[in-house]
């Protein structure tokens, strides 16, 4: 028998599972993330809604063929009807519903242009809100730009990559190792990193600041060259397969310059992206690592890690 790769379990926290610009009303779209089948759909007063997929009369799913009638979602199987709640609301040839016919609705939040969906394993309610971020509302901005790659990897891995300062240097190529500072606070990790970028100007000095509310949201602030923004989202569709949302701003300065650099830097980020995927797909978990000075707060970033996964207790008294 195969010995895993990751010794988790899907973590727990907000996750992104699409764009406000890309769900219209009355749109029913399929979703698969979290090792479960989900549908999705947006209701008359513009809400969005997830639930659980697969219909519980004979097991159809929703997301394909499913339509919105009156706001509630029509099974394409025998017309079966579920609101935003997942509360069976109508079974058109008969006037008794099962007190099992409902599904389970999933904590959505729409907010900075993306659909963010609540995951936790034991079944807990949302224990942190999703923060504004004030750049995707401000005109002093570009519009975002977005980018998606499908990962063999788990959200851990992919998280620990802010922490890991050698890598910038040895792998992507940076002028120099970045100094790489962290502060924890509850699902909040705050990581600052010096930089310096070789371009066809010379190499410019820089500063990166990440924002990261557990493992499914992340804000990363670049200054040097401009101001510019990547909000990121890494939701598990299993333990280890990832789907990676990137979503781009540039502060706008005008003059033509703002779209060139806002489309070379997002063309560096996703070389380094790239450069990094086939270290995800190929490489295990060592735990403990074999640290060295100079590594980075990589030990500082497990222990704050480990929250994200609920306590075994917890996880059984969910299954029973």
């Amino acid at each position: 028998m195969s010995k895993k790769r990751f010794p988790f379990g899907i973590p727990t926290g907000w996750f992104q599972v699409g764009y406000s610009s890309e769900l219209a009303v009355g749109q029913v779209v399929p979703l698969s993330y979290f090792g479960t089948e989900l549908v999705m759909f947006r209701s008359s007063d513009e809400a969005v809604h997830v639930l659980d997929a697969f219909c519980p009369h004979l097991g159809a799913h929703l997301g394909h063929g499913g339509h919105i009638q009156d706001d509630q979602l029509v099974c394409p199987f025998h017309a079966w009807q579920f609101g935003g709640d997942g509360t069976c609301t109508a079974i058109p040839y008969t006037d008794r519903i099962p007190g099992r016919a409902n599904l389970k609705s999933w904590s959505v939040r729409e907010i900075n242009g993306l659909i963010m969906v609540w995951h936790d394993a034991a079944g807990r309610e949302p224990m942190w809100e999703m923060p504004r971020v004030e750049e995707a509302y401000s005109d002093a901005w570009t519009d975002m730009r977005t980018r998606k790659w499908t990962v063999d990897t788990c959200n851990q891995e992919m998280a620990e990559n802010q922490v890991d300062a050698a890598h910038f240097h040895y792998l992507h190529g940076t002028a120099r190792m970045p100094e790489t500072s962290t502060e924890r606070n509850g699902p909040h990790l705050l990581t600052r990193s010096t930089t310096a970028m070789t371009t066809p100007a010379g190499v410019v000095e820089g500063q990166i600041e990440v924002n990261a509310w557990g493992f499914g949201f992340t804000t990363t602030r670049f200054t040097g060259l401009v101001e510019t923004l990547l909000m990121s989202s890494a939701t598990p569709i299993t333990e280890e397969r990832t789907e990676l949302f990137f979503s781009f701003m540039v502060r706008d300065i005008g003059k033509g310059i703002t779209g060139g650099v806002g489309k070379a830097f997002m063309a560096e980020i996703g070389r380094q992206l790239e450069q990094d995927i086939p270290i995800w797909e190929n490489k295990v978990y060592i735990d403990p690592p074999l640290l060295v000075r100079g590594d980075g707060p990589i030990g500082p970033f497990r222990a704050w890690a480990k929250q994200f996964y609920p306590p075994a207790e917890l996880l059984a008294a969910q299954a029973k």
